[in-house]
């Protein structure tokens, strides 16, 4: 359970923020700036798509890591030493979505995904770590909250979803153990739930540690909960957080690399080298004039709804013999929908009339092949009129 404070960031701690930026700077060109974190500091990472967090909540001790602002970090420091039988230090970590009000960009925090929509495959994470053992006392775990509704500024009032990968030292997950030996998703858990004030924290323990998770299915896991009682299907998945509970020391501990993918795209672990992330401006240059002797349609759906808004896509395919080198869309709202964002391509709006057009990655499509545009809107859901391709 991690309660972000509202503390200030002392000056030594800024410090040392900065101090860490102008050692890597002066290092040279050929190595990447490297940000130190300490107490609660965040950082964007990855282009904006992750936050890294210090997350330091429960210990004054000196204690503080560094990422070179792709999707890592690494324990630099610890001093924490909590007792095991209570709470942690700290969790430094990683995630996509809202952290009590502080957000990356796109995936989660621009799509909140309810829970009867969280099927199996629609959500899933990869996550490698390196754990140093040792005298020190941690976990290395998921921390995955869902929320009675899409938004929030404060606790998520829904369920914490705990994935523990491995601990070192006499520590254990929060309540009792309710199931053990469950097989779900490839992975065999013992499964512990505890009530806290105003919401519930489940935790699937593996009983095989692992340093590592490829495509770990969020939805799977999920869909027990619910079986179980400990989660409704009217919530939200707002939130996916990866790192390590600090009791007692912990310095070592990298996040390597960290991925969340939503309906099997995921965004990417570092910033792009030459596109802008999905929710910066569209860049200087226009995207390709379509050209080519391929025919295109599109096909559009409503991927998940809230009040007052909703997720949609539009599958463009190449229906032609030949490759295609470039496409638009255009269609017409009918209720007075806008656009709020939009990814994997640019757009311009114009009273109910949408133009899309394809990214500089995705415009061409050889025969059979297909491309998807998403976005996030205000209004109703209603489908839009008029859709072409071209």
């Amino acid at each position: 359970m991690r309660h972000s404070r509202s503390a200030l960031v002392t000056t030594a701690a800024l410090l040392l923020a900065l101090g860490g930026v102008v050692a890597a700077l002066i290092g040279g060109s050929a190595r990447a700036a490297t940000t130190t974190l300490c107490q609660e500091q965040t950082a964007s990472v990855a282009g904006g798509t992750y936050t890294v967090q210090n997350n330091e909540y429960d210990s004054s001790a000196s204690e503080c890591v560094t990422t070179d602002g792709s999707a890592d970090f690494t324990v630099a420091n610890s001093g924490i030493d909590n007792a095991t039988n209570g709470s942690p230090g700290a969790y430094p970590s990683i995630y996509q979505g809202c952290h009590w009000g502080n957000c990356s960009s796109g995936g989660l925090t621009s799509s909140p995904v309810e829970v009867s929509n969280l099927t199996a495959g629609k959500v899933t994470t990869s996550w490698s770590t390196t754990q140093p053992g040792g005298s020190s006392d941690y976990d290395v775990a998921y921390d995955i909250w869902f929320n009675q509704t899409p938004t929030t500024s404060g606790q998520p009032n829904g369920t914490e979803l705990m994935v523990w990968l491995n601990h070192n030292g006499p520590v254990q997950p929060f309540g009792s153990e309710v199931a053990s030996n469950v097989s779900l998703g490839g992975h065999t858990y013992n499964i512990w739930e505890g009530a806290q004030s105003s919401w519930d924290t489940v935790t699937y323990d593996m009983t095989n540690g692992a340093t590592s998770v490829s495509n770990l299915d969020i939805g799977t896991l999920t869909q027990d909960m619910v079986s179980r009682g400990y989660t409704k299907s009217s919530w939200y998945l707002i939130d996916i957080e990866a790192g390590f509970e600090l009791w007692q020391g912990g310095a070592g501990l990298k996040t390597n690399s960290f991925s969340v993918s939503i309906n099997g795209s995921p965004p990417p672990t570092s910033p792009p080298p030459t596109s802008p992330p999905p929710t910066s401006p569209p860049p200087t240059s226009p995207s390709p004039t379509p050209t080519g002797s391929g025919a295109c349609t599109g096909t559009y759906s409503v991927v998940n709804s809230w009040q007052g808004g909703y997720q949609a896509q539009v599958v463009v395919k190449n229906t032609g013999s030949g490759t295609l080198n470039g496409w638009q869309l255009t269609w017409a709202f009918p209720s007075g929908q806008t656009i709020s964002n939009l990814w994997n391509g640019s757009y311009t709006q114009s009273g109910p009339n949408v133009t899309v057009t394809n990214a500089s990655y995705d415009g061409t499509l050889a025969p059979g092949a297909t491309a998807t545009v998403g976005f996030t809107a205000n209004g109703t859901s209603a489908a839009p009129s008029n859709l072409t391709c071209t």
